[in-house]
């Protein structure tokens, strides 16, 4: 397996411009549509068997059935597809490209291949689609074991799509139902991060019809590499986060370490929550932004019909909340998150958490995973050798087992931080974090993970505790470029 380049094409990876043109390029080499239906396509006895099988939620049933049916002359004699492949489409995602697209991918593959998200979730095909594929290959089935695999994964959507495709591949892992599907991008999102990450684009190519075609056709054959992913814990006073992302779910104990000095004390009943993220974790005021602009998008979808109109709105936001105008000090809810966390590291091969102070002007806290950010930013910069001996850093790269934790100042600092004129203010690279929230003043605060931000409750009596700490088996990635 290949490693992962750690540094990719900046100039690809700052402008959606380029990715679309990108798309462009590829879709001038023209792939015919019959052959890569060939190549991708599974026999249609798998793709029935793997449709009965969602459908009825009966793996076993679904699986005799299609067995029973092979025996009587069936497509026993199919041989499997060279590389086949299923794709989740989000119909919802970014621009909403989605319907279309999903009707140009049913068009180049079999139906029952693509999923809608808003129908189908990626854990329900992981429980009783493939499950289907590994009982016919129990039954003695030689095209489903094969069929199995080769499989590839394609997911088009934005970063919150992809890391919630990745986290229900990862229960693989967990149920040792190896090999996991490596995942290919077709970027709908926003910021498309991951997708930068590994050489898919920026944006949805103009040409997009003929590009999508390419990029199949890349999936089938494309390396792979490895990614880090990293999970969250959450431990708060008995209370409901409303609307939590895709990727956080309750859970009914945590697993985090309360060993260390308290701010606060700890309540007699608490709540408890787990997600896992691939790009980032941040806490304050980007999150705050961007809980408002998702907000706005589900509310009145028609003022966000693309990448460029939703950063037009995501900048509104940005001075809306005072991120930029209004300062620091004037109101306890817009005050530096010194104020409420306490941060905790651990670093590679160390065993003891470490306490490290917050500059008192940071209004946003980012641990980050992958070099992309906020549309292909690189916010924690290439930095120097010297630089990196001096504070006891390494280099970053995706699958090191570290992440890198920066803060945002006021707008106007983040602003600089994005046109990659100055670095953001670098705090700590770590092998896992903890923060401990006090509420005070502060009702409640606002997190995201992957671009999914959710307002979480604070109480002024008690403490919250968020752990992060890295997933001990890693997602595998195709490679786009």
């Amino acid at each position: 397996m290949d490693s992962p380049v750690s540094n990719t094409n900046r100039a690809t990876a700052r402008s959606s411009v380029i990715g679309s043109l990108r798309g462009c390029t590829m879709a001038g080499i023209r792939i015919p549509k019959e052959n890569l239906r060939r190549k991708i396509t599974m026999p249609q006895y798998l793709r029935l068997a793997i449709r009965d099988a969602i459908e009825s939620k009966d793996v076993a049933s679904a699986a005799n059935r299609h067995s029973a049916a092979d025996s009587n002359g069936g497509d026993v004699a199919q041989q499997p597809a060279e590389s086949p492949i299923v794709v989740f489409v989000n119909s919802r995602s970014g621009g909403r490209h989605g319907p279309e697209l999903k009707g140009r991918l049913q068009d180049l593959m079999g139906e029952e291949q693509v999923f809608d998200l808003h129908f189908l979730k990626p854990h329900e095909f992981v429980q009783y689609g493939l499950g289907c594929l590994e009982k016919l290959a129990e039954l003695g089935d030689s095209c489903a074991k094969e069929t199995r695999e080769k499989l590839r994964i394609v997911v088009a959507g934005g970063d919150g799509t992809v890391g919630w495709v990745l986290g229900c591949l990862g229960e693989l892992h967990k149920q040792g139902r190896e090999p996991v599907p490596p995942t290919a991008i077709i970027p709908l999102g926003t910021g498309n991060d991951l997708s930068r990450s590994f050489g898919w684009g920026g944006s949805f190519p103009f040409n997009w019809r003929s590009a999508i075609k390419k990029s199949l056709d890349i999936a089938t054959e494309a390396p792979t590499c490895r990614l880090d992913s990293w999970n969250v814990s959450i431990s708060m006073p008995a209370e409901e986060v409303v609307d939590p992302p895709h990727s956080l779910k309750p859970v009914e104990e945590s697993s985090i370490d309360l060993g260390l000095e308290r701010i606060g004390e700890l309540p007699d009943k608490v709540s408890c929550y787990e997600g896992v993220f691939y790009n980032y974790f941040s806490i304050g005021m980007d999150a705050q932004v961007a809980y408002g602009f998702h907000h706005l998008r589900n509310e009145k979808p028609y003022l966000a019909q693309g990448p460029i109109s939703n950063k037009l709105i995501y900048s509104g936001y940005s001075c809306k909340q005072g991120w930029f105008f209004t300062p620091c000090m004037s109101d306890p809810s817009l005050r530096g998150l010194k104020n409420i966390v306490r941060m905790y590291v651990k670093k590679a091969n160390c065993s003891e958490w470490k306490q490290v102070s917050i500059p008192s002007s940071v209004r946003s806290l980012v641990a980050l995973n992958l070099n992309n950010y906020a549309s292909g930013r690189n916010p924690w910069g290439n930095l120097k050798p010297e630089y990196l001996e001096k504070r006891g850093f390494v280099e970053a790269h995706v699958d090191d087992g570290l992440i890198e934790i920066f803060g945002l100042k006021q707008g106007w600092h983040a602003s600089f931080v994005m046109t990659e004129l100055i670095s953001a203010k670098h705090i700590a690279q770590a092998a896992a974090i903890q923060f401990e929230f006090r509420g005070g003043e502060w009702k409640e605060a606002f997190m995201q993970m992957d671009g999914e931000p959710w307002k979480q409750p604070m109480n002024k009596d008690y403490s919250t505790f968020v752990e992060i700490k890295r997933v001990p088996f890693q997602s595998f990635m195709i490679r786009g470029d």
